[in-house]
C-alpha cells in the first residue's frame, strides 16, 4: 500500500447533457466532481493505495460538497484548503458524439480568481511517509498556487518522495499561455516519473519518443507518451515498449487519462518493474473509466481491472 500525495485542483466538471453541440446550444449540464490531481487521489484509493488532497476549494457549498465527496472515498483531506471569498472553480465540459470531451470555459468568472488559484503553504507532516507527489501543471499558471507547488516540490525531495508530473494541457487555465512553456519545463527538470499525452509531448520539446524525451528529463526514471485511445509508449528504469489501448464502448473520457496515471503509480508503488505490467494495468484502469460518465464515480477497483485484464489476455 503506497501513500500518494496528490496536488492541484479540486472541481465541479459541468458535463454537458447533450452530445456533439457547442456550450450554447446545451440545454443542461450535469454537475461531476472531477479535477485531474482530485480525480487520480480517488483511483488510488480504490486501487488499495492510501491518498493525501492538497488543494483549494471554496468556503461555498461546492467547496463543502467536494471536500465530502473526497473524504467519504477515502482520501485524506488534511491538506484541502478553503479560501473564504474565492469560488470553488467549475468548467465546462461538451462531448463529442463518440464520448471524447472538450473543456469549455468558466462562465463570468476569470481563470485566475478561483479558489484552486489561491492555495497557500502547504503542511510539512504530509509528506512524513508518503512514497509520491502527483503534481500537474495547471497550478504553475497562478502566483499563490505555483509557489505552493515548488514548496511542496522542495519538500518531496527533502523526504525522498518521488515526484511524477502529468501534463494535463489546458491553455484555458492560464491567463497567458505564452508563458506556460518555460515554467512547465522547470517542473519537468524535478520529475521522476512524467506523463505526457502526444500532443503535450510534441508542444514542449518537438518530440514524442520517450527515449529521445530523456535528453530533456536527466532525472526521469519513466516517461510515458499516451496517445488517446491508440497506445501507450514508454521507457522505464532504461528499457522501452509499448502498450495498445482497450477497446472498450466510451460514455465518456473525462478521468480516463487520470485513471492511467493513478493505474502507474499503483504498480510502481507495489514494487512492479516490468513496464508491459505496469502500462497494461494502468491502460485497464483507463478503459474501465470510460465506461460510464463522470470521473470518479466511474473508476474502477483492484479486482475490477485485475478481472478485466484476465478477460483480455492475463494478468
Amino acid at each position: 500500500m503506497s501513500i500518494v500525495i496528490c496536488l492541484g485542483e479540486v472541481l465541479f466538471d459541468l458535463l454537458a447533457n447533450e452530445s456533439g453541440v457547442s456550450s450554447e446550444h446545451v440545454k443542461s449540464w450535469t454537475p461531476l466532481p472531477g479535477g485531474a490531481p482530485a480525480n487520480v487521489a480517488c483511483a488510488l484509493v480504490k486501487m488499495g493505495d492510501r491518498s493525501r488532497m492538497i488543494g483549494c476549494v471554496g468556503n461555498d457549498e461546492a467547496g463543502g460538497q467536494l471536500a465530502a465527496k473526497l473524504a467519504t472515498e477515502g482520501v485524506d483531506i488534511t491538506g484541502l484548503q478553503h479560501h473564504p471569498t474565492a469560488p470553488t472553480r467549475q468548467v465546462q465540459v461538451l462531448r463529442t458524439t463518440d464520448g471524447d470531451r472538450i473543456f469549455g470555459g468558466f462562465g463570468d468568472i476569470p481563470t485566475d480568481e478561483f479558489a484552486d488559484a489561491r492555495l497557500s503553504k502547504v503542511p510539512n507532516s504530509l509528506f512524513v511517509g508518503a512514497d509520491f507527489l502527483l503534481l500537474g501543471t495547471l497550478a504553475l499558471a497562478y502566483p499563490d498556487s505555483a509557489a505552493s507547488t515548488w514548496q511542496a516540490v522542495k519538500l518531496a525531495q527533502a523526504e525522498g518522495v518521488k515526484i511524477m508530473v502529468d501534463i494535463n494541457w489546458r491553455p484555458t487555465f492560464w491567463t497567458d499561455p505564452a508563458i506556460a512553456i518555460p515554467k512547465i519545463k522547470s517542473l519537468l527538470q524535478q520529475a521522476d516519473y512524467v506523463k505526457f499525452a502526444r500532443e503535450e509531448a510534441e508542444l514542449i520539446y518537438a518530440e514524442t519518443f520517450p527515449q529521445s524525451l530523456c535528453t530533456y528529463l536527466p532525472k526521469a526514471l519513466g516517461i510515458f507518451v499516451t496517445d488517446g485511445g491508440k497506445i501507450c509508449e514508454y521507457w522505464l528504469d532504461g528499457n522501452s515498449g509499448q502498450q495498445s489501448a482497450f477497446s472498450v464502448t466510451a460514455i465518456d473520457t473525462t478521468g480516463a487519462g487520470d485513471a492511467f496515471v493513478a493505474g502507474l503509480l499503483h504498480q510502481l508503488g507495489a514494487g512492479k518493474k516490468s513496464g508491459t505490467e505496469i502500462v497494461r494495468y494502468a491502460a485497464a484502469a483507463g478503459a474501465l473509466t470510460t465506461r460510464q460518465a463522470g470521473a470518479i464515480d466511474a473508476q474502477p477497483t483492484h479486482t475490477e481491472i485485475i478481472q478485466f485484464l484476465q478477460r483480455s489476455g492475463g494478468e
